[in-house]
């Protein structure tokens, strides 16, 4: 049988004579009507790519992105010298375009279902080998150790100091920063924050009885100058601060502001509570305050908005053992444990090298739909980061935000008013637009249109969408 599909599938000619646009992006199509017309099923090998390339008659670099493409969509696997091979479809976790993602007004990665498949089930055989049995009970108080040893050597590689005991396991991003919250502030405490912060932290902060203190900013971020006038005006405890593609402004403190930010900290004895939930996905992420301020810095790294919300893992990284101990009773009396299983598959991945390989596929495809929203909403008021999933939106006077949301949530894009995140009331008209999460490419073009089309006042008429 495999000798009968290597045949077939170098005999493999796709028709690009009435292909439209790109053609690289037209083998693909065509490599995936054949495979799910069952002309070519998983084993197959497909022709070498400066063959394929000969027998079209076109460059070895489109053959190139057209598998590259092939193996984003989950189509085709490589086997190092051995060459490219259609390979079995994950069904359950296959996007379907006609299905409508739930809007939780959540901000989700664009999660490469395939990929990530195939790693969830190779991952979970894992799991069962070796130790298997201790994943199966209750784990210490801030995880099992070799969870806690592969999370300090990943932030050791970003240059922050984190011995295992340093270091804590969650049950997400939320959990870790109640606990380090919990640990470090007291109800009436002072903690500044941008005039926009994280809606989880914004209910965390008021439900604890700590008082906000907005510091201004810019494009960047928040202003070292305007942090230290408001620790020298009143006793401030802590700053919060997601340094990395904030969410919602999508603002990312650069490395000098970084040093800057941490000169001032130690300056006022500041606690920075560094939200990093973003941090690992740039191509070329800047150093944590963690690792310019290790003494002072409580540092969270997500799971969740680098690969998916469904693994609930996060990691801690405290100041210093002692810290990490009053946390872990936090985290004890909250939620007992991170879910162990879904802890030892996070590890595994990190030391297989599965965890950066499923990062590259959510970096590459945040960039391409940051890509198509840059040329749809060519001339509207709004940033992102290149290599992020949500935009930061001005409205202009005029434009009926109910009719936005009323459109665009039914439909799956997720759109939240700027509202939700500000820290006092303000005047700005303002939307976080989720372009990552269960939408697919075709989907989401399509919903981006429709916003672009309501990006313009109409004198405060309706317009008549059916």
């Amino acid at each position: 049988m495999k000798s009968q599909g290597y045949v077939r599938m170098q005999s493999w000619h796709p028709d690009l004579e009435k292909a439209e646009g790109p053609k690289y992006l037209a083998i693909t199509a065509e490599l995936e009507r054949d495979v799910e017309a069952g002309r070519l099923v998983p084993g197959d090998r497909l022709p070498p790519q400066r063959a394929l390339a000969e027998r079209l008659g076109v460059d070895l670099t489109t053959i190139t992105r057209a598998y590259d493409e092939a193996r984003r969509r989950g189509l085709i696997e490589a086997d190092g010298r051995r060459g490219s091979f259609v390979r079995a479809r994950a069904v359950a976790l296959v996007e379907d375009e006609d299905a409508v993602p739930a809007d939780t007004g959540m901000n989700m990665p664009p999660v490469p279902r395939a990929a990530l498949a195939e790693a969830w089930t190779q991952g979970t055989a894992m799991l069962f080998q070796g130790r298997a049995a201790a994943r199966l009970h209750y784990q210490p108080a801030g995880g099992a150790m070799e969870d806690r040893e592969a999370a300090a050597r990943l932030l050791e590689t970003r240059g922050v100091e984190a011995g295992p005991d340093m270091v804590l396991v969650t049950a997400g991003g939320q959990h870790a920063l109640h606990a380090a919250i919990r640990a470090q502030l007291r109800p009436g405490d002072v903690m500044c924050v941008g005039r926009y912060a994280y809606s989880g932290f914004l209910a965390l902060a008021r439900s604890y009885g700590l008082r906000l203190r907005v510091v201004e900013g810019d494009g960047e971020g928040v202003d070292p100058d305007a942090l230290d006038a408001a620790c020298r005006a009143e006793r401030v405890r802590g700053l919060y601060v997601v340094p990395t593609n904030d969410n919602p402004t999508t603002a990312t403190l650069g490395e000098d502001r970084r040093r800057a930010i941490a000169q001032v900290a130690r300056r006022h004895d500041l606690a920075i509570v560094e939200d990093d939930a973003y941090g690992q996905l740039p191509a070329e992420p800047l150093p944590p305050l963690a690792a310019l301020a290790p003494e002072r810095t409580w540092h969270i790294a997500s799971v969740s908005k680098i690969l998916s919300p469904s693994l609930r893992i996060a990691h801690l990284r405290a100041p210093s053992v002692k810290d990490a101990m009053r946390a872990a009773i936090d985290l004890h009396a909250t939620a007992v444990m991170a879910a162990p299983l879904n802890a030892a598959l996070v590890t595994g991945w990190l030391e297989n090298g599965t965890y950066a390989r499923l990062i590259d596929e959510v970096r590459a495809e945040a960039a391409w739909r940051r890509r198509l929203a840059a040329d749809i909403l060519d001339g509207a008021d709004w940033r992102a980061h290149p290599q992020g999933y949500h935009l930061w939106l001005r409205l202009e006077e005029g434009v009926m935000i109910h009719e936005i949301l009323n459109t665009l949530r039914p439909a799956g894009l997720s759109v939240v008013p700027g509202g939700a995140f500000a820290v006092e009331p303000l005047a700005e008209r303002r939307l976080r637009i989720s372009i990552g999460g269960g939408l697919g490419r075709e989907r989401l073009e399509r919903n981006l249109r429709l916003l672009e089309a309501m990006l313009h006042p109409r004198g405060g008429q309706a317009a008549p969408l059916v």
